[in-house]
């Protein structure tokens, strides 16, 4: 059941954290499934995925179930936005992760093919680099765009 009570609204903006709480929040959640994604990427490349074309596709893996927990889990924790709205912000999400999900691979494709062979740690600096750059384009964009709280005159009616 929903309410279009004005103090329901209230109530939610008031239980929201400020940018700090959101920056605390999603840094915790992203370490947790950072940790989750690339715990992935190496279970696969242990099971043999470790050349191309395959250590691609282990990113891309890797990163859906990452990138997947990390939104139920910002939705719910993180952003009060998340809790209201939920079939638009869908769609939202699924854009958002499209656009990072090829940003992601692809920029862990590029790491691979310009760090130096020799490095023992390549695959790991690759992985972290497009996770670093994946994981600054989700929260502005899950910030401003997804989860984005609604201004005070569009919560009054």
């Amino acid at each position: 059941m929903v309410s279009t009570e004005p103090q329901e609204s209230a109530q939610v903006a008031s239980d929201a954290p400020g940018l700090i709480g959101q920056l605390v929040r999603f840094a915790l959640i992203g370490g947790f499934c950072a940790l989750l994604d690339y715990g992935t990427y190496t279970v696969e490349r242990i099971l043999g995925m470790d050349s191309s074309p395959w250590v691609n596709i282990a990113r891309a893996i890797s990163f859906i179930v990452g990138t997947t927990t990390a939104y139920f889990l910002n939705r719910k924790f993180t952003f009060s936005a998340g809790r209201r709205e939920g079939g638009s912000q869908v769609g939202g999400f699924v854009l958002l992760y499209t656009v990072t999900f090829f940003v992601a691979v692809g920029m862990n494709a590029l790491m691979l093919a310009v760090l130096p062979g020799t490095l023992w740690q390549q695959p790991t600096f690759a992985w972290v680099i497009s996770q670093g750059t994946a994981t600054a384009i989700n929260f502005v964009m899950l910030k401003w765009v997804v989860f984005r709280e609604p201004k005070l005159e569009e919560k009054t009616p």
